[in-house]
């Protein structure tokens, strides 16, 4: 089993992206469905999101 978690960011708000390792992305008002993510992909995209900061 997955152990997803939300960004700190979003509080106790009901809009949230939830993130598990090694499994990927999910919206928390849909938590049945999941985008994969792959390692190398993850790290791109964390690198991307602390550059644009």
């Amino acid at each position: 089993m997955a152990e997803w978690r939300k960004s700190s960011r979003s509080a106790n708000a009901g809009n949230c992206v939830e993130v598990a390792i090694g499994v990927g992305v999910r919206d928390s008002k849909a938590p049945t469905a999941h985008v994969e993510v792959g390692a190398e992909a993850w790290v791109a995209f964390l690198a991307e999101v602390a550059r644009a900061r």
